[in-house]
C-alpha cells in the first residue's frame, strides 16, 4: 500500500476509550497515548456536542491527531428508530438529510472532506413491513441530496447486512454500488468494514476489488470476527490470511487512506490501549508481508491459474516461513 508523506494512516474508535466524566478530550488523550495513532474520526453529532467544530478541532490538535472525517450517528439522535434516510415519514427523512448536511458543514469547518454514513436504522424486521421499492427510491434520493450539498466532500457509505435492523437496505458491497450508481453522484463511495463484509458472506478482498472497479474505496474499517455478528475483534487475530489478502488487494488498487480500527475492547473487558497495540502489531506485520506479495510474480501466476495449493504454500512461507515454495 503506497504511503503518502505527512498523511495519517491509523485511527481508532474513540468510544472504546470512553470513561465516565472524561468526555471527548479524555477519549482523544487516551487514544493518542496508545502510540502509532495519528488520525481520528469523530461521530456526528455526538462527539461535537458541547464543543462545536472549533472546540473539537482544538482537542484533536492539542493531542497531535489529524481529523480524517466525520461519521453520522443517526441511532443516537431521537426519532430515527424506524429509519433515517428511508423513514416512511417524509418529514423525518428530511430531518435526517438536514442533520447530515449540518454534519458535512461541521466537517468542512474543521478541514475535513470526508463524511461516512452508516444507515443502520434503514431496513426492515418483518415481511410486509416496508415497501421495498419505495424505500430504495427514498434512500437513493436522500443520498443524492446529501451528495449534492457539497460536491467537494466525499460521502462514504458503510454497508452492513443487519443490526440494528434484521435486514438492512445496504447489506453488501454490490447493493451499495447499485445505490451509488442510482444516485449518480461522483463524490459517493464506500467504506469497507472487515467484520461487516464477513457478516455479509463476502471475501473482503473481493469486495474491495468490486468497489475499486465501480466506485471509490474511501475508507477501511479494520477488525476481525467470525461472520455471525459484528464481533469487532483485534484485527488479524481470527482470519489473518483473509486480512492479508485484503492488504494485498489494497496495495494493488493503490488505496492510501486511513486504516481505522473499529474494534470493541470496551464491550468485552479488554484494556483498549493494549488491544489497540495488538492490532497495530498484527497489522504492521501483515502490511509488510502484503507489500512483498503484491508484486510477487509467483503468487500472481498461481492466483491466475487458481492453484490454491501453490498460493497456500507461497502465503504460508511469507507469513510463517514454512517449508519454502
Amino acid at each position: 500500500m503506497p504511503d503518502r508523506p505527512n498523511c495519517p494512516r491509523y485511527a481508532l474508535r474513540l468510544n472504546a476509550f470512553r470513561r465516565p466524566g472524561a468526555g471527548l478530550a479524555g477519549m482523544v488523550a487516551a487514544a493518542a497515548a496508545v502510540g502509532g495513532i495519528d488520525a481520528a474520526d469523530l461521530n456526528y453529532p455526538d462527539h461535537l456536542d458541547g464543543h462545536g467544530p472549533a472546540g473539537a478541532a482544538r482537542i484533536l490538535a492539542d493531542h497531535g491527531l489529524a481529523l480524517n472525517g466525520l461519521a453520522m450517528r443517526y441511532a443516537t439522535a431521537p426519532g430515527f428508530a424506524l429509519g433515517a434516510l428511508a423513514h416512511p415519514d417524509r418529514t423525518v427523512r428530511q430531518a435526517a438529510i438536514d442533520l447530515t448536511r449540518r454534519g458535512i458543514d461541521a466537517g468542512r469547518a474543521m478541514g475535513a472532506r470526508l463524511m461516512t454514513i452508516w444507515p443502520g436504522p434503514d431496513g426492515v424486521d418483518y415481511p410486509f413491513q416496508g415497501d421495498h421499492g419505495r424505500m430504495w427510491d427514498d434512500l437513493v434520493a436522500a443520498l443524492a441530496a446529501i451528495a449534492a450539498h457539497d460536491p467537494a466532500t466525499d460521502i462514504a457509505l458503510e454497508y452492513k447486512p443487519a443490526d440494528p435492523r434484521a435486514f438492512a437496505l445496504l447489506p453488501d458491497a454490490a447493493t451499495t454500488l447499485l445505490a451509488i450508481a442510482a444516485a449518480g453522484a461522483g463524490n459517493l463511495g464506500v467504506t469497507l468494514d472487515y467484520a461487516h463484509a464477513r457478516m455479509a458472506g463476502e471475501l473482503p478482498a473481493r469486495a474491495a476489488t468490486l468497489v475499486a472497479r465501480h466506485a471509490r474505496l474511501l475508507g477501511v474499517h479494520l477488525n476481525d470476527g467470525y461472520g455471525r455478528r459484528d464481533d469487532g475483534l483485534i484485527a488479524g487475530a481470527v482470519s489473518p490470511v483473509e486480512t492479508l489478502e485484503l492488504f494485498v488487494t489494497l496495495a494493488r488498487i493503490g488505496y492510501a487512506g486511513v486504516i481505522y480500527f473499529d474494534t470493541f475492547p470496551d464491550l468485552v473487558g479488554l484494556d483498549p490501549a493494549a488491544e489497540a497495540r495488538a492490532s497495530l502489531a498484527l497489522v504492521g506485520r501483515l502490511r509488510a508481508v502484503a507489500a512483498g506479495l503484491a508484486a510477487d510474480p509467483a503468487l500472481a501466476a498461481a492466483t491466475a491459474a487458481q492453484d490454491a495449493a501453490a498460493t497456500s504454500r507461497i502465503v504460508a512461507a511469507a507469513l510463517y516461513g514454512a517449508g519454502g515454495r
